[in-house]
């Protein structure tokens, strides 16, 4: 008989966890992955905590845009230490159990800091209007307290968007198979192991996702089409390249980020493929948060001053 689980389930007879599977058909190709993917968190990890630390210590760097790239880095650090440390010991020691509220946690984090980082990208996109189209007005209205509003909104919207989408799924009872086909309680893979009725659950994941993305990016392209509309305005090329480049590290993450995103949650149930999500799962789990310092890192010369002076006055408070 099986048994079916539900939060806050206290009978001792039903084993409350699931185990991840995911990159177990890979054999002895699982060591080679692992060794990859600590190499790339361990960039990503100190990436992002190194543009952290630089943007708070150069007082050059404390602008609204700045200060928001921080806050990202920031989401995105927590985002990855929820999933790929679980990850990486499952390649190093098979599949690894996650206990039920183990589970659940994990896809509140995980989920609140993906729908964090669309709003925080959707205030990026804002701070670069008001820089193009305002720069007269940009220090007035791109105030600290202003900003730490938009960034306490962002945050406080992804908390209630992750905790919607976890309670959707885990209201439902859980039966069968405890074998999660994936390296992370993400819903896709989760919900597949639901007994009965998944349809309101579908519907209400999508709906959830469809106002996070379609909000955010809503916010993105109003912004931008403003910014295009001002730039052509601006007689001279050289100003066109100058606008352009203070928004081509963000488009570029944009690009990459609800391109993943929407792939992943803005589809039907019956085109689901484990094997293949799991592949898109790793392109935003452990290689989009490493895009975001070397994108800004690459394309912004402030940016790259920092770190140079950091790196130099660290060299030279070794000698």
């Amino acid at each position: 008989m099986r048994v079916p689980l539900r939060m806050g389930q206290t009978n001792a007879t039903a084993w409350r966890g699931f185990v991840f599977l995911g990159f177990s058909g890979f054999g002895e190709l699982q060591l080679l992955l692992f060794a990859l993917f600590f190499s790339l968190y361990l960039v990503t990890l100190t990436s992002n905590v190194f543009i952290i630390v630089v943007i708070r210590l150069d007082s050059h760097l404390h602008t609204p845009m700045y200060l928001l790239l921080s806050f990202l880095s920031f989401s995105e650090t927590c985002y990855t230490l929820g999933i790929i440390p679980k990850m990486l010991s499952s390649l190093v020691m098979g599949g690894q159990a996650i206990s039920y509220e183990g589970c659940a946690a994990q896809m509140f984090f995980s989920a609140s800091w993906a729908c964090t980082n669309c709003f925080l990208l959707a205030v990026m996109g804002f701070d670069r209007y008001v820089a193009i189209c305002a720069p007269l007005h940009y220090a007035s209205r791109m105030d600290p307290p202003f900003c730490a509003r938009l960034v306490g909104t962002s945050f406080l919207c992804g908390y209630l968007f992750g905790l919607g989408m976890t309670l959707v799924i885990f209201h439902l009872p859980f039966c069968g198979s405890h074998e999660i086909q994936h390296f992370f309680c993400d819903t896709p893979p989760v919900l597949s192991l639901a007994c009965g009725d998944t349809g309101p659950s579908e519907l209400g994941i999508l709906i959830l996702s469809l106002l996070v993305l379609l909000v955010s990016f809503s916010f993105i392209t109003i912004s931008y089409a403003y910014i295009l509309a001002a730039i052509l305005r601006i007689p001279s090329t050289e100003g066109w390249k100058k606008a352009f480049s203070t928004c081509a590290s963000h488009l570029t993450v944009v690009i990459i980020h609800y391109g993943c995103a929407s792939f992943m949650y803005l589809r039907p149930k019956a085109s689901y493929s484990l094997e293949r999500d799991q592949l898109i799962a790793v392109t935003y789990t452990v290689v989009t948060p490493l895009l975001n310092p070397i994108v800004y890192s690459l394309r912004n010369q402030a940016v790259q001053t920092a770190l140079r002076s950091a790196f130099r006055g660290r060299l030279l408070g070794a000698g």
